[in-house]
């Protein structure tokens, strides 16, 4: 199992260039891909600000992704609520906490160029 950040599942929906071959077979090989519900949230974000160009709404897009790669998506629960909360201020952007807290909590590595992540005791593959 492993769980792709947001900017991992817009590189592979977008720019699989991006991702190093291994991260990449390790994605098509793995059993299940995971991604938080709070991607959808910041990709909704990016969106209406301009920032996050999508041939759809964020809505439709992000339903055809994570049908066509097969991936799952993580709820927010109180637990990753309060284990966001409660890290060190090492990461300040509070949806890359919550996929950290994800991370944490289900003992699952990250797809992720932010190395920021290994500093919470992540495994970060990249």
């Amino acid at each position: 199992m492993m769980l792709l950040d947001t900017c991992a599942l817009l590189w592979l929906s977008q720019d699989q260039k991006k991702m190093s071959r291994l991260t990449l077979q390790k994605i098509n090989d793995a059993p299940v891909v995971s991604v938080s519900a709070i991607t959808g949230f910041e990709i909704g974000l990016k969106y209406r600000a301009g920032k996050l160009h999508l041939p759809a709404p964020p809505w439709e897009w992000f339903e055809g992704i994570i049908s066509h790669h097969d991936i799952s998506v993580l709820d927010l629960d109180i637990g990753i609520c309060i284990k966001a909360s409660e890290l060190p201020p090492i990461h300040r952007d509070p949806c890359d906490r919550f996929i950290i807290a994800t991370a944490l909590l289900n003992s699952i590595p990250v797809v992720t160029a932010d190395e920021r992540f290994a500093e919470y005791g992540v495994k970060v593959l990249i």
